[in-house]
């Protein structure tokens, strides 16, 4: 098994409230206790290890660490105000 991500963890709240910021947007952010994870849960905290994909394909993250998940938060919502890329996005359907 190779896991691919970022290599770094953050929190639900802490991306919405940098999403929030990225976005000039005031927001409340409200916790819903039935959809919190049980105290005895399995895992609490979800953060994958890259190193084995690193050694044998020679993979890193294009946006790695916190400051990587910002710049790609930043493209996202460069392309999302786009209009024209707006006409062609189809939210009911999965597209890469």
């Amino acid at each position: 098994v190779i896991q691919i991500g970022s290599g770094f963890e953050i929190s639900i709240g802490e991306t919405a409230a940098l999403i929030a910021g990225l976005m000039d947007a005031d927001i409340a952010i409200r916790c819903e206790e039935e959809r919190l994870r049980p105290e005895r849960s399995e895992v609490q905290r979800l953060v994958a290890a890259t190193a084995k994909a690193e050694k044998l394909l020679g993979w890193r993250p294009e946006f790695g660490g916190r400051e990587g998940f910002r710049r790609g938060l930043e493209r996202t919502i460069a392309w999302f105000r786009d209009p024209a890329n707006l006409a062609r996005y189809r939210p009911g359907s999965y597209q890469t």
